[in-house]
This record gives structure tokens, C-alpha cells and sequence, in this order.
């Protein structure tokens, strides 16, 4: 779980320095270069959301897995205490079926030695 943790944390951490953006210095530009950094910021815009989706992605897989992994424990835990219950009923029965025959074999027993 802290693993996940680690890394959702790291993920912000990323995403939150590729999010800032560094302003730009007020001076005369010509037309041209003004276009020119304006399909820059966009080409950049376009890569850091791309990077941003595929973090969300990977962060949604491994919190699926996770979820998966919990569901897996948690069906092990349940068939496991079920098994438990079973045998446990078992033995009881294998109890009382032992004392019942100990109490038959000895009334026979006295049965035998009243004759």
C-alpha cells in the first residue's frame, strides 16, 4: 500500500513541475516569432498532457490492481476460515462420536460383568 502511496505522490510531484510554466520576458517580437513560440507552447501544451494521461493511466492500473489483490485476500481469508469452521465441525462430531462408542463399550462391558 505505501508503494502506491510512493508513487501517486511522486506522480503529483512530476506533474506539478511540468505544469508550471516560466513566464515570459516582455519584449518586442516580431509577428513570426511570436507564431513561432506560440505552436511551440501548444507542441508542449499537447506532450505534457499526453505525459499527464499516461500517468493517470498508469496510476489507475495499479490501483486496480491493487483492488484486485485485496479482493484476492480477502476471498482467501473467507474460504479459508469456512475450511476452518469445517473441521472444527468435524472434530466435534468425531468427539461425541468417540465418547458415544466409549460409553457403549462400556455398558456392554458391565453388561458382561453383571452375568
Amino acid at each position: 500500500m505505501s508503494k502506491i502511496v510512493a508513487t501517486l505522490i511522486a506522480g503529483l510531484f512530476a506533474t506539478s513541475v511540468y505544469a508550471q510554466t516560466t513566464a515570459t520576458p516582455a519584449t518586442t517580437t516580431t509577428p513570426a516569432a511570436t507564431k513561432a513560440e506560440a505552436k511551440a507552447d501548444k507542441k508542449t501544451v499537447k506532450a505534457e498532457a499526453k505525459e499527464e494521461k499516461a500517468d493517470v493511466k498508469a496510476d489507475a492500473k495499479l490501483e486496480k490492481k491493487a483492488a484486485e489483490a485485496n479482493a484476492d485476500v480477502a476471498v482467501a481469508k473467507a474460504d479459508a476460515a469456512k475450511k476452518k469452521a469445517k473441521a472444527h465441525k468435524k472434530a466435534v462430531k468425531a468427539k461425541a462420536d468417540a465418547a458415544a462408542d466409549k460409553a457403549a463399550a462400556h455398558a456392554d462391558q458391565k453388561a458382561d460383568a453383571a452375568k
